[in-house]
Formats: C-alpha cells, structure tokens, sequence
C-alpha cells in the first residue's frame, strides 16, 4: 500500500474524530452522561493517534543516512506502538475508570435528547471516515483475507486506523444502548456500564495492536511464500547451480532487507558471476517491488562441502 493512500486514510480519520470529540464533550457537560465522556475522552485519543500516524508516516519516509544507512522505516512502528499503548492506557483506563466513578456516584441524565443527536451526528461524520479507511484497505489488501492482510501486512498504518473506527462505531452503538436504557428505565447504571463496556473494546483494540506492532517493531521476514518466490527466482538463473540460505527483514513497510546465499556453478568465472548477479538482482526487483537491498554472498560448488 502506498504511503500516500496511508497518509489519507489517517487525516481522514483525524478531522472526522476532532470534530466528533468536541460534539461529544459538549453533550455530556450538557446531560452529565457518563457514557458521552467516555467516548469524547475515545475520540480526543483517536484524534492524537492520527496525529501519532502522521508523525510516523513522515519520519518514516527520511532517506537513509550515515547514522541510518537502512532508512528510517522502522519510525512508523514504533509510533504505531505509541498509539496502541495511547489507545490502552489512556482511551480504555480513562473510560473504564469514568464508568466505575458514575457506578460509586450515580447521577440522572438530563435532557438525553442532546445525547441521541449527539451520537448520530458522530455516527455520520465517524461512518464518513470508516469508509474512507475501509475503502484504502480493501485496495491495499488485493485477494487476501481481511485477518490475512493484517498478519501479513507490514504497514500498520492503515489497518490501525481501521481498528480505531470500528471501535469507534461499536462504542456509539454501546453509547446509545446505555443512554437510551438509562432514560428508558430512569436508571444510571446503565450509563455508567456502557462507559465501561466501551473501555473494555479499547483496551481489547488496543491489545491486538500491540502484538502485531511489536512483531514488526522486532523485525520481520517474508512469509514462507515469498522466501519459496525469490529462491525459485534465483535457481532459475542458469549460473546458479542451488539457493543456499535466504535471510530477509523489513526495514519499514516497503523496505526490504534481502540477503542472499547462492552456489554457482565452478565453471563460471567471476565476469559470468558478476553478470548473473545482476540478472538475480534485476530479476527480484522486478517481481518483489518491497526489495530495497540485496546482498548476495557468491559460493562455487568447488568449494561447497555439500557437493
């Protein structure tokens, strides 16, 4: 996926929750709702996980550099970590501790009718931005599963903004619930439990986030797939003789670390090697566009012990 479609996505997402939060604060100082705190508190987080996104969208994208000869690619994940930890701590503690507090010290809902408003309103403007987001995930994710491109996937950028709407609209359904059964009922537990039940789809969010941001974080390879591609690629040249070990590591969402062992046949002299070293090269880039270095340790059967 490119980082433009990324960068898209995410601002999307950060005007559509700014403009949400500041409606959603103004309905609960209105009505006193426990609930509309919480998911004003949500989307004030998701409006500064945009702004995490972007941040790392942009750091992401420096050249490389003496002190970062492999680039800055790695930027994007560690700032996708910042934003689950954001979205644990500060989302999911703070609503899950606003619906404690309203469950100790209940208080009655008033004038609930700004609340329904409230969250239709951000049920518009937050579906506006779901689709935005859904739409550059389908793009991205080609033939693939949903859960299969978010395993796969190296660009977390997309998929998190992904997380966070879907969050964000089952948190305004949960909302709803809770107000309307608190006004129905003339009870304000109910109001004080959605507030932590949509503390508890965050932290939930957020704990998926996690695990896949640190994977990336620590340094992942090609799928078996795709290591099967590049050595088909490579015994296919015919100087090479057999693929040895294939080592590969993301460096940041399209940069990718390749490392190579290839045998190559003893008659060849090093101008032939050379050649074929450049037909594998070629030929990788062609098929795998991700491929940023290739480093290729040349061996002769003459001097392999498996021969």
């Amino acid at each position: 996926m490119a980082s433009g479609e990324s960068k898209g996505a995410v601002i999307a997402a950060v005007v559509g929750n700014l403009i949400v939060a500041i409606s959603k604060f103004a309905a609960a100082a209105i009505t006193g709702s426990s609930a509309m705190i919480a998911e004003g508190i949500h989307s004030l987080v998701d409006t500064g996980n945009g702004g995490l996104l972007l941040v790392g969208l942009k750091k992401s994208a420096i050249p490389d550099d003496e002190g970062h000869p492999f680039g800055h690619g790695k930027e994007l994940y560690f700032w996708s970590l910042l934003v689950a930890v954001s979205i644990f701590g500060i989302g999911g503690g703070m609503s899950v501790y606003e619906g404690i507090s309203h469950l100790y010290h209940p208080s009655a809902l008033e004038n609930p009718t700004v609340n329904y408003l409230v969250l239709a309103f951000a049920m518009a403007v937050e579906g506006w931005s779901f689709s935005v987001a859904l739409r550059h995930f389908w793009k991205a994710k080609g033939e693939m599963g949903a859960w299969e491109f978010i395993r796969k996937g190296k660009d977390p950028s997309l998929y998190t903004v992904v997380f966070e709407d879907s969050a964000a609209m089952l948190g305004l359904i949960v909302a709803f619930i809770g107000v309307f059964l608190g006004h129905l009922f003339e009870n304000p537990y109910f109001d004080g439990g959605a507030s932590i039940v949509i503390g508890i789809i965050l932290m939930s969010v957020a704990f998926i986030l996690v695990v896949e941001t640190k994977g990336l974080l620590l340094g992942e390879g090609m799928e078996p797939e795709g290591i099967a591609s590049l050595r088909r690629i490579i015994e296919a040249d015919e100087a090479v003789e057999r693929a040895g070990d294939i080592l590969t590591l993301y460096m940041g969402p399209h940069a990718l670390l390749v490392n190579l062992e290839v045998v190559f046949k003893p008659s060849l002299g090093a101008e032939a090697i050379h050649e074929a070293i450049h037909r594998i090269e070629r030929a990788i880039g062609a098929e795998h566009p991700d491929v940023s270095r290739i480093y290729i340790e040349v061996q002769s059967l003459a001097g392999d012990p498996a021969a």
